[in-house]
């Protein structure tokens, strides 16, 4: 049962946003809807993100000397200055491991 609902839901996805890709031309768009779809993943980055650094398996706020803050603030320290998303990654990962594991 949890198998087929998986791949029934993984079906349904992927049919959803393949026919948006395939049949909906850019052109028909106008620039306004295009400007404003152009802010769709700045907005839900955050969404995403906010959950995993600032919230604990019950879903309460961490403390501010929780790892994952400081991990999080080196991350957008290194991608700010570098503009590189695998820097950014990559720092953050390393000093969120380094302060887990060595301090």
């Amino acid at each position: 049962m949890n198998l087929t609902t998986i791949i029934f839901a993984g079906i349904v996805t992927y049919l959803s946003r393949m026919t948006m890709i395939t049949f909906i031309n850019s052109d028909m768009l106008n620039e306004k809807f295009k400007k404003v779809l152009s802010y769709v993943p700045s907005a839900v980055f955050p969404a995403i993100i906010f959950p995993g650094i600032f919230l604990d398996d019950f879903g309460y706020l961490v403390a501010f000397n929780d790892p994952k803050i400081f991990g999080a603030i080196i991350a957008l320290i290194v991608g700010f200055f570098s503009k590189n998303v695998i820097a950014t990654i990559l720092s953050g990962l390393t000093s969120y491991w380094f302060i887990i594991f060595l301090l």
